[in-house]
């Protein structure tokens, strides 16, 4: 990150390489569109170039990173909730290739399972879905995932405790209602 701050483009395109899959994920698993995920994805890297001279000599990359994307997924999330016109299931999709494998009932029972899990995220406020991607999914200490929230650890703890619960009861009813 010290040659990019330096604006040594090679540096940056290896630096881009390196974590473009880790922010196409969270991105990803946030906003719930394939699509939109490598939008934002590619915003994030530009917002990185656009202010490389803001990053702190020692601190860490990756949670500064991860801010940048975050942001970028809120804001996005936002704009859909205030526009209207933009239907839920637009944009909602369950992020390409879910694991859903063709054929045995198996594998229809992972893929519904699948398909509960992702609606369940779904439906999770997003300061709680947020800390509960990071968490499970990033696997960023509660620390790492308080900097990118710009939250405590004690928040980051308590978001991801009720995001787990609200999770368990919701595909406790999905369960159910089979």
């Amino acid at each position: 990150m010290e040659r990019v701050r330096a604006g040594d483009e090679v540096a940056f395109a290896a630096l881009m390489e390196r974590w473009e899959r880790p922010v196409k994920s969270v991105v990803a698993r946030m906003v719930l569109n394939a699509a939109e995920a490598e939008e934002l994805a590619q915003e994030a890297f530009v917002r990185l170039w656009q202010r490389r001279e803001d990053f702190r000599p020692g601190a860490e990359f990756r949670p500064w990173l991860l801010t940048i994307a975050v942001n970028l997924a809120r804001n996005r999330l936002r704009w859909w909730r205030l526009r209207p016109s933009v239907e839920l299931g637009a944009w909602l999709e369950s992020g390409g290739d879910s694991g859903k494998i063709t054929g045995g009932a198996g594998a229809m029972e992972r893929a519904e399972r699948v398909d509960a899990v992702q609606a369940a995220i779904a439906a999770l406020p997003v300061e709680l879905r947020e800390a509960l991607v990071l968490f499970e999914f990033e696997q960023l200490s509660q620390g790492e995932i308080a900097a990118v929230l710009r939250t405590t650890p004690k928040a980051v703890e308590s978001r991801v405790a009720r995001a787990r619960e609200k999770l368990r009861r919701a595909l406790q009813k999905d369960h159910r209602s089979r």
